[in-house]
């Protein structure tokens, strides 16, 4: 970029001060852009471990489901799985990160009182791939938080 300067001491002052802004600012942008990736690739590594904790949480309830699928009858287990075991509530909002708006999930879950199915028609295997898969909802949504934040931070 060319300017047209005048040849004063004035002028040689004033080009000095710019200069130490432009460095100071440049030193600040570059600051930010290391944090920012400081936070983006801690961030992708704790994506990956969750992903992999939800991904093992829900093959060991697909197992169980499918041991329970195997002891007790199809219409047994449909009516034991369609029934409520309790509430769970959603709260979205977001924060800035960096200047980067990103999501913040928060569930709440009141379980019911017993597990919503009779003991003498289910299996023990189909209480616990139920337990489990409940236990991992907390696992997902925090999941899809973090996903997110990954996918608008890159």
């Amino acid at each position: 970029m060319e300017i047209r300067v005048n040849p004063t001491r004035m002028e040689l002052l004033r080009l000095k001060k710019r200069l130490v802004t432009a460095v100071r600012g440049h030193k600040l942008l570059k600051d930010k852009l290391d944090e920012l990736m400081k936070n983006f690739l801690e961030l992708v590594e704790e994506n990956q471990r969750l992903r992999t904790k939800v991904e093992e949480d829900l093959a060991q309830a697909l197992d169980g489901f499918a041991m329970a699928r195997a002891v007790i009858s199809r219409e047994v287990l449909e009516a034991a799985i369609t029934t409520s075991r309790g509430d769970a509530t959603l709260t979205a909002g977001t924060t800035s990160k960096m200047s980067v708006e990103v999501p913040v999930f928060s569930l709440e879950m009141t379980p019911a009182l017993g597990n919503g199915f009779g003991m003498t028609e289910t299996s023990a295997e189909l209480d616990e791939a139920v337990n489990l898969l409940a236990n991992s909802f907390t696992s997902m949504v925090e999941l899809a938080q973090v996903e997110k934040t990954v996918e608008l931070m890159a």
